[in-house]
């Protein structure tokens, strides 16, 4: 595209999609020759005012001269960038690489003066500061590292998109002209500003998807049946809020409504604006409805057409030609092969979904990125009786399908600050962008539950239609990460929807103790041992007799409650049988007023075949029916709160808020199991309040370090180091390695053990040996010559010639516990620092504790308590507690390793000798390679799955 004088190819790695600040998206590329009309046309769009703020001159139009320069770049030391919607500019901005004087100049200069244009039409919807990051993204790239920019005072936008950018600036003024100059290195304050223009722009997107004031369903067959009709159906039955409109190319001239629906054969014949087109034709024909939506000014679609990535590699292609073109209008899509959205919000009411009925409305989002999923998450949260019994609400619903472009990243964005979502449920079978995904559920869990369910987490393989980044990590693993990110995880849509039922309900517990009271003693006692199996710490439960009235319940829920000592109460239910029968409304009665009359502590309800008592409990206290209303015990006829078949419409009477509603479980391993996950939850928010800090050390050499990295790395791409230059890497963060000599002969080894002084061990450390000391490849504590000689005897007559064994000597370290401290960076997850005990026991359990890199003191304090096998480092059965700071010293010092150069690609420290008195690593690997692109730190970009 550039012609031969051009000293680069095309960088077609700049191309990139970005969401704007009104949520609508646009195509940011390098500027090239074939652009000049564009240009032309886009500066003659420009207001004379923009022009003389750029220009400091009235500059009507462009010279021949002024469009080559514009358009002809080395995309090196002048490079031009356009924001595009539907292939037009919008906004360009471009850099010139300058020297000391102020001339065009070639690197080794590293500044550059930056300048941009908006089209009027477009300001104030964050154009130039997404324009801003690209192009500071670029400069770093080809050596820049400031720019400096020249403004008019009255030009108070474009000062102000430099001043908000973060970076570290000095200002001055000469001549009437402002003179702005920063570094380009990314800052804490420009990574802050960047995530929340991020979360503005990705949430406001969400936002006009599920808040649309007009919707078109394209594809609205005549005949009733068929998908567009069926979600046509299902938007007017919920008393969708805004302008509805039917559209189909087959419909005769004389069609005007379908179902009292306006009918149309385009979109581009409907006379108002369409902010929301739900697209239901063959895959063949969704390109033409995507161009007429996009000249319409659509604002999105959802898509629930198939024949796409889910049907191989040509429907793929397709669906990356789909979101192009969607994304080149400035369209967002959810799909293609989606299920469709939900928001019950009165100000909106939209059912654009297979759903045949709305749900009630509550304060749970909800995300699913199956549809059969989505069917039987609405299914379980809504229906009476059955399952997890009681009803809540759903605030806003999305099923993402293929989630070509819409993803459950981009609808967390949007939850987060929801003020009508206090809990979120998603079921995932792919995460697209796990460090994204990462930071933005820490966020979240933050300031409300998040609760997930991983789908085919053990198939090897994404789900067809899902293109995601390939990670070495095993599930544990990443689930281990996202609990540290504050994830509720859970393995089952059953557990997704019990945890979510109590985190929507009820507060969170302070702590682990639990009451247990009820009117059956084996059931108290079954809730016990689920406590116990969960960590928690249940309390002697208080057994009522079956005989207990609606009055006893009151009374002892409220003297618990009233109790210091305990966190969290589960009260258990049976039936009774014969007269004596509490009614279910005035048990369910019992335990609200009690729960009201001394609130701040969940209390979950465990019940056994109770169909009214958990339809009573869930019902407004307000609407409950009051003491003697019902007739105890009453038999025959129809229960007045058995629950409903169906699930209740969106009319249907509903409590005014969940919050306070009891929830009811069948099971009691069911209810203290959600229980303990919110126990843990609630901790997390606890120490997420004071997340600890890095710690610096004084005697960590970074630059020696990076200066050592950059000349092993100059031999080749990767590379294990040996062992002094592992050493060597390792000492100057401090870490220091036992040394340890080759012994290819027995006087080799007496040389070796002479160089290190007695006492000494004997090491085989070929591959099948090496760290397995149960197999006898090691021998320890040898306290002279002829022990060792003894030794070495013994060890090439059990494993073969010292060339097999690769025997080695070293000099013995104090006793303590061996572990294994491991650090890897993850090319979808990122950096990941990992610590268990050695041997074989602890790696066929799995018993290994992970944390995100880079590691805070009071998460080094948490790794290594969070294996199981840890009372072993604190005394376990009256042995020597160990020497746990200086580990966690360790740990420390390794995360900021790899933290602080991305080129260390693995770190294995094995064994680790934890003793009394401090460590001693007795083993080093490390590998190095050029790093991982880290898309995180780059600037805002819509992924191409």
């Amino acid at each position: 595209m550039q012609s031969a004088p051009d000293r680069h190819e095309y960088p077609a790695h700049w191309e990139a999609d970005v969401v704007l600040r009104d949520g609508g998206t646009a195509r940011i590329r390098p500027i090239t020759v074939d652009d000049a009309e564009r240009l032309v046309s886009f500066y003659e769009q420009v207001s004379d005012e923009s022009k003389y703020y750029r220009f400091f001159a009235p500059y009507p139009r462009l010279s021949a001269k002024d469009v080559h320069r514009f358009t002809h770049h080395d995309f090196v030391d002048r490079v031009g960038l356009a924001a595009t919607i539907g292939g037009e500019f919008i906004a360009t901005v471009r850099y010139d690489r300058i020297g000391a004087e102020g001339l065009p100049a070639s690197a080794p200069a590293d500044e550059a003066e930056v300048a941009f244009l908006v089209q009027d039409a477009h300001q104030g919807r964050g154009v130039a500061s997404a324009l801003l990051e690209h192009i500071a993204a670029v400069a770093r790239e080809r050596g820049i590292r400031r720019f400096a920019a020249e403004v008019l005072p009255a030009n108070s936008k474009m000062i102000k998109v430099f001043t908000d950018a973060g970076y570290t600036q000095k200002r001055s003024f000469e001549d009437g002209v402002v003179r702005l100059e920063f570094d380009l290195e990314p800052t804490d304050r420009s990574l802050a500003v960047q995530y929340a223009r991020e979360q503005r722009a990705e949430a406001r997107s969400v936002q006009r998807l599920l808040m649309p004031g007009s919707v078109a369903v394209i594809g609205a067959g005549r005949t009733p049946g068929g998908v567009g009709r069926s979600v046509l159906g299902n938007i007017r039955d919920a008393g969708f809020t805004g302008g509805l409109y039917a559209v189909n190319r087959a419909l005769p001239e004389e069609f005007k409504d379908l179902d009292g629906v306006p009918a149309y054969r385009s979109v581009r014949d409907i006379e108002g604006p369409v902010d929301l087109a739900v697209v239901a034709v063959p895959a063949d024909h969704v390109p033409e409805v995507v161009t007429e939506c996009g000249e319409h000014g659509v604002q999105g679609l959802v898509v629930i057409s198939a024949g796409y990535a889910e049907s191989g590699p040509e429907g793929r292609e397709r669906q990356r030609e789909l979101v192009r073109h969607a994304r080149a209008y400035g369209m967002r899509i959810i799909g293609p092969n989606a299920f469709g959205i939900i928001n019950t919000s009165d100000g909106v009411r939209l059912n654009a979904s297979l759903a045949p009925e709305m749900p009630r409305p509550g304060r749970i989002g909800l995300f699913a990125q199956s549809g059969a999923i989505g069917i039987a998450l609405l299914s379980r949260l809504h229906r009476r009786g059955g399952g997890v019994t009681g009803v809540t609400g759903v605030s806003t619903f999305v099923s993402s399908g293929n989630r070509a472009d819409v993803s459950g990243n981009d609808v967390l964005q949007y939850w987060y600050d929801d003020p009508e979502t206090d809990v979120v449920l998603m079921y995932l079978e792919s995460i697209g962008n796990p460090r994204k995904f990462t930071r933005l559920a820490r966020r979240t869990a933050a300031a409300k539950p998040l609760v997930v369910v991983q789908g085919a987490r053990h198939g090897g393989a994404a789900p067809q239609g899902h293109a995601v980044r390939a990670t070495r990590l095993p599930h544990a693993t990443v689930s281990a990460l996202l609990r540290q990110a504050g994830v509720i995880r859970v393995d089952t849509i059953t557990e997704l929807v019990d945890a979510g039922l109590l985190l929507a309900r009820q507060p969170l517990p302070a702590g682990p103790r639990v009451a247990i009271l009820g009117n059956s003693e084996s059931l108290g006692l079954l809730t016990y041992d689920a406590c116990l199996s969960e960590g928690l710490r249940p309390l002697a439960p208080l057994d009522l007799t079956t005989g207990a009235t609606a009055e006893d319940f009151h009374a002892a829920l409220s003297r618990v409650l009233a109790d210091d000592a305990c966190d969290a109460v589960v009260v258990t239910a049976i039936p009774a049988i014969g007269e004596s029968s509490v009614g279910d409304a005035m048990l369910a009665e019992a335990l609200r007023s009690a729960a009201a009359e001394v609130p701040g502590k969940p209390v979950l309800v465990v019940h056994v075949e109770l169909g009214g008592l958990a339809e009573a409990l869930s019902a407004a206290a307000s609407t409950a029916p009051q003491a003697g209303s019902v007739e105890p015990g009453a038999a025959g006829g129809a229960h007045p709160f058995r629950p409903a078949e169906r699930l209740p419409t969106a009319g249907a009477a509903a409590a005014p808020d969940d919050v306070g509603l009891i929830p009811a479980y069948p099971a009691a391993e069911r209810a203290v199991r959600a229980l303990g996950e919110a126990v843990k939850y609630a901790q997390w928010r606890r120490d997420a309040a004071e997340p600890g800090k890095v710690p610096e050390y004084e005697d960590i050499d970074e630059k020696g370090a990076a200066q050592l990295i950059d000349g092993l790395l100059a031999r080749g791409q990767g590379l294990t180091l040996g062992t002094e230059e592992t050493c060597e890497l390792l000492g100057k963060y401090g870490i220091g390695v036992h040394r340890a000599l080759p012994a290819l002969s027995p006087d080799d080894a007496a040389a070796a053990a002479d160089a290190l002084g007695y006492p000494v061990a004997l090491k085989a450390t070929a591959p099948h040996l090496r760290h397995r000391a149960d197999l006898g490849g090691v021998r320890l504590d040898l306290a002279d010559e002829e022990q060792l000689r003894r030794a070495y005897a013994e060890l090439t007559e059990l494993f073969g010639k010292p060339q097999e064994l690769r025997p080695v000597v070293q000099g013995m370290a104090p006793r303590g516990v061996d572990t294994v401290v491991r650090a890897v960076i993850d090319p979808a997850a990122g950096a990941v620092l990992s610590f268990g005990l050695a041997g074989a026991a602890s790696q066929l359990l799995g018993d290994t504790a992970h944390r995100i890199v880079p590691v805070t003191d009071r998460e080094a304090t948490s790794l290594v308590r969070s294996i199981r096998t840890a009372p072993l480092l604190f005394g376990w059965r009256g042995s020597t507690p160990v020497d746990t700071p200086a580990l966690e010293e360790l740990l420390l010092r390794v995360s900021r390793l790899v933290d602080d150069h991305p080129e260390v690609v693995a770190v294995t420290l094995e064994p680790v000798v934890v003793a009394q008195h401090g460590v001693s690593v007795l083993g080093a690997s490390v590998r190095l390679a050029p790093p991982p692109a880290r898309d995180d730190l780059g600037p805002r970009t819509l992924p191409v799955y």
